[in-house]
């Protein structure tokens, strides 16, 4: 068990050993919360506002999709203005 100690102004001071381990570094915030009696701490990341779209659910999933669409090669590269006419021209294709 590793102890730390409560001190003036309510500071915790972490043992090295917990800062290496998590590889925290001077500056980092903490969500903190109570949960069931304990006091649960958890290193977060702050991003600016105009960011904050990357993060949301919705964008992630579409990123995830990406990322499975690239890894399993449904995926086309297009070089020129050419090439990306006549992919678009195959697309168009009629269904009557």
């Amino acid at each position: 068990m590793i102890k730390a100690k409560l001190g003036k102004r309510s500071q915790i001071v972490l043992p090295k050993s917990i800062v290496d381990s998590l590889e925290l570094e001077e500056g980092v915030e903490f969500e903190v919360k109570v949960v069931d009696g304990r006091i649960v701490m958890e290193p977060m990341l702050s991003i600016p506002r105009s960011q904050a779209w990357f993060w949301t659910e919705r964008w992630q999933h579409a990123e995830k999709e990406a990322e499975d669409d690239v890894r399993s090669g449904r995926v086309s590269t297009i070089a020129s203005e050419d090439d990306l006419k006549t992919y678009l021209d195959r697309l168009h294709v009629d269904h009557d």
